[in-house]
């Protein structure tokens, strides 16, 4: 789920996960504070995913390993995962697939030349 920046008036950055659609303009906190959408923070350079950090309020953290973990969302059946790795491999993007059927990435340019071959589109 995509992670949203909200600030409160006296400048506390917070943030929270929403499904994508979902994030709300303002945020009531348990202590009644407000806490405002920060679309600044999230479109500038300091978002997560643009600078590799996993947090778009706090850019300053590691950047994701690559590759990284099987990647479940973009995976097949497990008795497709031969049918998956020789599909990529033809198509000139050969894939480790994990028996379960799961693509493992190796870059975030490998990640995105996979899913297009496929017909996907990666949208977080």
């Amino acid at each position: 789920m995509p992670i949203h920046c909200y600030r409160t008036e006296d400048g506390e950055q917070i943030e929270r996960e929403f499904s994508r659609g979902e994030a709300t303009a303002t945020l009531t906190l348990d202590d009644g504070r407000v806490a405002f959408r920060d679309y600044q923070t999230e479109l500038s350079g300091t978002m997560g995913f643009v600078k590799g950090s996993d947090s778009p309020c706090r850019p300053n953290r590691p950047k994701r390993p690559w590759p990284m973990a099987p990647c479940v969302a973009s995976g097949v059946n497990a008795e497709q995962a031969g049918e998956l790795r020789k599909h990529l491999a033809d198509r000139g993007c050969p894939t480790e697939v994990t028996s379960q059927g799961d693509p493992i990435y190796t870059s975030a340019a490998h990640q995105k030349k996979a899913l297009k071959i496929r017909g996907f589109t990666d949208r977080n």
